[in-house]
């Protein structure tokens, strides 16, 4: 019974397995390097003159709170918000990021004053400087008739289309433009004087070059058309043809004769047949003479065919050439 009870007090006893507990890993430790960009942001100065962009901690009915990232916050009166009559702070939000010119370093409370409508002014001078440069073509709107001109605006600015600008044709009334929509290109940008001048004729007179230059193009090597001569020169005439183009005929392919005058056979307003014979950089050479040659060459009758024996004919030469001019 003694060895029972022994054996059952250590059944007993037994301790279970204890589980192994994962090790802990230690996270690193912060170090002031981990806030050197942040810090430094903050201990940045700020000008006047600076564009920077920050996030809207704050809107009231009045002015707007900003989150420079810097040693104070920025302050946005309603203002300096926008130049759109349209404009309602209500649509701004806390979180929005903003763009703003700082305007006054302090404002003697402590806040840097900015203004966003100068910010979005000094951004759309360079960007329309940018589509200056490009050659940008712009489709806008006529909103409004001033004295010898149009208003349109691009990027927020005002901009003015001279009456000589808005086609390659003679404006007579510009009231007729208002509201009307047309592509323009911009001409002059001058920030300082907060001067913008468009032109839609030279978007237009573009389209008419690149239109014309697409049609000189289809124009081949010896074909053939009914022109009319527009104009007159000592080396020779301009003709129109198809489509309102013009070429050259030089004086010596007017006629298959030497000529000391272009008067001598031809004036303004005749109806001629003529021939491309080059088409080159744009411009076409036409030729007269190279259709006269071919008619002047006129088929062989048969009558000058002398049949001396069965199977057999002869031609004699002044008959084989009594119709044909040399």
């Amino acid at each position: 019974m003694e060895e029972e009870k022994v054996l059952n007090e250590e059944t007993v006893t037994e301790e279970a397995p204890v589980a192994e507990e994962a090790p802990v890993t230690e996270e690193p430790a912060e170090s002031m390097d981990d806030y050197k960009d942040t810090l430094n942001a903050s201990f940045k100065k700020l000008k006047e003159g600076d564009i920077i962009t920050g996030q809207i901690i704050g809107v009231s009915d009045t002015e707007v709170a900003v989150d420079l990232n810097a040693y104070c916050e920025g302050i946005i009166k309603i203002d300096e918000l926008s130049n759109d009559p349209r404009f309602s702070i209500k649509s701004l939000n806390v979180g929005d990021a903003i763009t703003a010119v700082v305007i006054q370093e302090d404002d003697g409370e402590g806040n840097i004053l900015l203004s966003r409508k100068k910010a979005d002014d000094e951004l759309a001078w360079s960007k329309l400087s940018e589509m200056m440069s490009n050659d940008t073509v712009l489709t806008l709107k006529i909103g409004g008739i001033v004295n010898a001109g149009v208003i349109a605006y691009v990027e927020g600015i005002r901009g003015f289309i001279p009456a000589s600008q808005l086609s390659t044709s003679y404006v007579e009334d510009l009231n007729e433009w208002l509201n009307k929509t047309v592509e323009a290109k911009i001409i002059t940008v001058d920030p300082d004087k907060k001067r913008l001048v468009l032109s839609a004729k030279a978007v237009a007179r573009d389209k008419e070059i690149a239109d014309k230059n697409a049609k000189i193009n289809r124009v081949q090597v010896g074909d053939v058309f009914d022109g009319t001569v527009d104009k007159i020169t000592n080396y020779g005439a301009f003709v129109t043809f198809a489509d309102d183009l013009s070429g050259l005929v030089h004086i010596s392919q007017i006629s298959t004769k030497r000529l000391k005058s272009v008067h001598e056979v031809l004036k303004e307003g005749d109806a001629v047949k003529v021939k491309v014979i080059a088409n080159k950089d744009g411009k076409i050479s036409l030729s007269i003479k190279a259709l006269q040659a071919i008619d002047e060459v006129t088929e062989i009758p048969e009558e000058v065919f002398d049949y001396k024996e069965e199977g057999q004919a002869t031609t004699g030469l002044a008959a084989l050439l009594k119709n044909i001019k040399l």
